[in-house]
């Protein structure tokens, strides 16, 4: 017991300790707007997003280099854009906007795309059944590639084969109907839609590491593997 007038030493708390950041008083980091979005669309309905997280940078650009050059005529269709990794890398690689079209199934992700890209044109829809809305939509003008982030794999293949040849038969004799994968496997076999397809070396900086295919009708030469 201590004597009367005595205080014990006081003890003076950092405000964090070094090395342990469970006991910081630094405020976590909010996880940007896309990642937020794209965590609650996936855990809502993931065979619907597919992926555990967006594509990256590196898988977003690969796709995009297979893209009509800008200047010419026609629109890119963007399939299952979520949060819009692949749409940016499709403007940075000279793309107008006015030429793009997303294909979006979730609201979410819908109204996501129209605060990012206010200039792109968002359409709601089932991108594995393309239809009226969409022919309506493009009133005669051209399509000039597709670019998909479907999840294929995640529909049976008859269905999948299906929304690759109605796309296919909307695309111009040599116009690229462009897919990433993660499986070995392709997801369309391209005798079931009368094509040929070229694939892309894994790019490994995607997470999982994923490949690009390029699916042509009319271009007997273009089969192999593509740099």
């Amino acid at each position: 017991m201590s004597r009367a007038g005595s205080h014990a030493p006081t003890r003076v708390l950092p405000d964090r300790f070094e090395g342990d950041p469970r006991l910081s008083t630094t405020p976590l980091r909010k996880p940007p707007l896309a990642e937020a979005s794209f965590l609650r669309e996936w855990l809502r309905q993931p065979l619907k997003v597919g992926a555990v997280s967006p594509s990256s940078k590196a898988l977003a650009e690969r796709m995009a280099s297979y893209v009509p050059l800008p200047g010419e005529d026609g629109v890119i269709l963007e399939l299952g854009p979520g949060t819009g990794v692949v749409t940016r890398a499709l403007l940075k690689r000279g793309v107008e906007a006015d030429r793009l079209l997303c294909l979006e199934y979730a609201p979410e992700f819908c109204a996501l795309l129209r605060s990012l890209f206010p200039a792109v044109h968002i359409l709601r829809g089932d991108a594995y059944r393309p239809g009226a809305d969409l022919d309506a939509w493009l009133d005669g003008r051209p399509l000039a590639a597709v670019v998909s982030s479907l999840p294929l794999m995640a529909r049976p293949e008859d269905e999948r084969s299906a929304a690759l040849g109605a796309y296919l038969d909307r695309l111009p004799v040599g116009a690229p109907f462009v897919q990433f994968t993660y499986s070995p496997a392709l997801p369309v076999r391209p005798e079931r839609v009368e094509a040929k397809v070229e694939v892309s070396p894994w790019v490994k900086l995607n997470i999982p590491p994923a490949r690009v295919l390029v699916y042509r009708r009319g271009c007997p030469k273009l089969a192999g593997t593509i740099g």
